[in-house]
């Protein structure tokens, strides 16, 4: 197994640059993948606890906060895959090189925390699925969760492209099941629609789960993720090659972002029309989601493709998060530890949480608040780097699209901020 997930990406077997003659399709599959597997982070069960309340809670109506969410995850990845084009370094190298040498060990500590507190999250997510599908104890379905992803992580020596391959397996699957329940729960095409299109906060309250929705949307370890699947995929000569390389990788942006974003929609629609629309406003948990899609659809397979999803979810994120724990190590610092080992070390944490008898659900809570405070530390320096001429080259922002970049990180850390004034009050 490669060391470092750099290297494994670097050396894939994906071909010279592709030429002009060759159809669209061909061209663009060797660029094809990158953006799946941080897609994946963007529906981990932070995603299913902050949707499936705001469905129960206010129905159709907080559609948009997740559509311009969506949007706002499709920008920040673009300009991730475009820094590591551009500079052949990923983020977390970009720091360590033009950032004084405290600030770096700063960023490589709490980077850390972040992706533990993320970890944590899909790794209780995957144990509960476990327990809720099969009737296996907590410990049983996180020491599972372990081995299995540990597995998946494994394959890695046979190539990159087949753990891609792999985790948009695992993302296609969860939208597949979604997609199933939104069929068999018949959402409101009207009220959906006007959700969707028309910005509303009935109250304070959802305001501050909209700040939920967007701060388990945006994950900043696969901002640092993300640079360093593109840094060196596709070997690039000129400027042209460059530029045309960047538009097939915001294609796929655009692809994994978008089947990410479809996947949140249909969490957030089918607890409207299955829990809003039948009175059932108060249901907050994944638990209780599960429990009561069966009688409420009646249909037992409503709750099983739930529980599937739930599952996989889990395990993909968990799998994404200690890999983007590796490019993390090795770009603040410049060593890695074996896979195993990480893996373990951020099995602990859940492990201690589940022998302690916790309660979950206030375990996945803490864990995004813990999180929102790592989004500022990623969202800064990827503006101020990709707005660098020097830096950039031709692939340098243009200055609406760092106006936007902003824009986002101006929104996304005010929102953030409430969320940890309102959980600290």
């Amino acid at each position: 197994m490669s060391d470092t997930l750099v290297d494994s990406a670097a050396h894939e077997g994906a071909g010279t640059y592709p030429g002009r003659r060759r159809s669209f399709v061909s061209r663009f599959l060797p660029f094809f993948g990158p953006a799946m597997i941080a897609a994946v982070a963007y529906i981990d069960p932070g995603n299913f606890a902050t949707n499936i309340e705001a469905g129960s809670r206010y129905g159709y109506t907080l559609l948009w906060v997740v559509l311009w969410a969506n949007l706002m995850a499709m920008l920040i990845q673009t300009l991730s895959v475009r820094l590591g084009l551009a500079t052949g370094r990923n983020l977390a190298e970009m720091i360590r090189e033009r950032y004084p040498r405290p600030v770096v060990w700063f960023y490589w500590v709490q980077a850390e925390l972040v992706a533990i507190a993320t970890d944590l999250a899909e790794f209780l997510g995957a144990a509960l699925a476990f327990n809720l599908l099969f009737g296996l104890t907590m410990l049983e379905g996180a020491l599972l969760t372990g081995a299995i992803t540990y597995a998946a992580l494994a394959m890695q020596r046979y190539g990159f492209r087949l753990l891609e391959v792999i985790i948009g397996s695992m993302l296609m699957a969860v939208a597949a099941g979604f997609v199933a329940q939104i069929v068999m729960g018949r959402p409101d095409a009207a009220p959906a629609l006007e959700g969707l299109l028309l910005p509303q906060f009935p109250d304070g309250y959802a305001v501050f789960l909209a700040a939920g929705i967007l701060g388990a949307t945006v994950m900043p370890h696969v901002i640092y993720l993300h640079s360093s699947l593109s840094q060196r995929r596709i070997p690039t000569r000129t400027d042209a090659e460059r530029k045309r390389a960047m538009r097939y990788y915001r294609w796929d942006v655009i692809i994994g972002m978008g089947i990410a974003g479809i996947i949140n929609l249909s969490m957030l629609a089918l607890a409207a029309a299955v829990f809003f629309d039948s009175g059932r406003t108060g249901v907050a948990s994944i638990e209780q989601s599960y429990r009561l899609l069966a009688p409420l659809m009646d249909r037992g397979l409503a709750s099983t493709l739930f529980g599937i999803t739930l599952l996989l979810a889990g395990l993909s994120s968990s799998i994404v998060g200690t890999l983007a724990g590796q490019v993390v190590m090795q770009g603040f610092v410049g060593f890695t530890i074996p896979i195993w080992l990480r893996r373990l070390l951020t099995m602990a944490p859940a492990i201690a949480v589940i022998m302690l008898g916790l309660p979950e659900q206030q375990v996945l809570v803490a864990s995004q608040v813990v999180l929102s405070f790592g989004i500022p530390f990623a969202l800064i320096p990827l503006i101020q780097f990709t707005a660098k001429h020097q830096l950039m080259g031709n692939l340098v922002n243009r200055r609406w699209v760092t106006a936007l970049g902003c824009v986002a990180a101006g929104i996304i850390i005010l929102l953030n901020g409430y969320v940890l004034a309102f959980e600290l009050l």
